[in-house]
């Protein structure tokens, strides 16, 4: 009887130690993930404020809130078994797909560059309609989460892409992980941005002098993250194109802008020239698709 409860101790220590192995497994997969998708995380952060703009105070909270419900429908409801689906039947999408997630990400990019310079067309029409709050609410609402489906379908490509070997369970597992902690990452950032002004002007109220440096300064903040933002889409952008060109044969672009960094020596001076020759080729690539895809997607609008 002792022999047998001892055989049934070891087999449940031995699950133990399987189940741990696999949360283990799954959370370093995560992160993984979680660290190569940065990129479109801090380009998510940074569109998203400029939803509320214009809003009264008592709106901004609720429609980050519908935003955030969106995205976790978007990726828990639409993406995350359209993954797995992916990775069980047809693995070899999966880079032509992030190769055209990419694309998107650098016209995104050279669109805002060139906006820099030139007023964006639809910003001179959008006057034209007018639209009450909620109309104009629900407009936005939509708007952010379409983009967000677009970003949120690359975190996810970018993400399955980092564990091509794992369990489905596993991969499941983690890409759950990363969607959950980066919509709560984001709008948690994103709410506190934009209500960072009120607590600065509440400060004031108080005779805080903190608050008035506060408010002052969430402008400025906003615009560096709208250029962070940017930059990002076109690092990540042309980064994911030169791995595909890589992995479809034509590696010598990939080689020359690796080379590039280890000709400076490496380390972190490296991945600067890395990032900057990626963000130019993603520049150039988004600036060539800007005729089609503006066709493309604003079609109608």
């Amino acid at each position: 009887m002792s022999t047998g409860l001892l055989a049934l101790l070891d087999d449940v220590a031995a699950i133990a130690k399987v189940a741990a192995a696999s949360i283990d497994d799954v959370a370093a997969q995560a992160a993984k993930a979680g660290a190569k998708a940065a990129g479109v995380v801090i380009d998510d952060a940074a569109v998203t404020p400029r939803y509320v703009v214009g809003f009264d105070a008592k709106r901004e909270l609720p429609i980050i809130g519908r935003i955030a419900m969106g995205s976790l429908f978007n990726k828990f409801v639409i993406l995350l078994p359209a993954a797995l689906l992916l990775a069980a039947f047809a693995p070899w999408l999966i880079t032509p797909l992030l190769m055209l997630g990419g694309i998107y990400l650098c016209f995104e990019g050279a669109e805002k560059v060139l906006e820099w310079t030139r007023p964006h067309p639809e910003q001179a029409q959008s006057s034209d309609v007018p639209m009450d709050a909620k109309q104009l609410e629900d407009s936005r609402v939509k708007g952010a989460i379409k983009t967000d489906f677009i970003l949120s379908a690359e975190v996810m490509a970018i993400a399955l892409s980092t564990m091509p070997e794992a369990t489905v369970w596993t991969q499941g597992a983690a890409l759950a992980v990363v969607a959950l902690a980066i919509t709560v990452g984001v709008y948690g950032v994103v709410a506190l941005i934009v209500k960072a002004d009120d607590v600065g002007a509440a400060m004031v109220r108080r005779g805080i002098g903190a608050g008035a440096l506060l408010v002052r300064g969430m402008p400025k903040v906003l615009k560096l993250l709208s250029i962070v933002g940017t930059v990002a889409m076109l690092w990540v952008g042309g980064g994911i194109i030169l791995h595909g060109l890589e992995f479809f044969g034509l590696a010598a672009p990939y080689h020359w802008v690796h080379g590039a960094g280890l000709a400076v020596g490496g380390g972190f001076i490296g991945w600067i020239v890395e990032a900057t020759l990626a963000g130019i080729l993603g520049f150039a690539v988004g600036w060539a698709s800007i005729p089609l895809l503006s066709r493309l997607l604003h079609k109608g609008h």
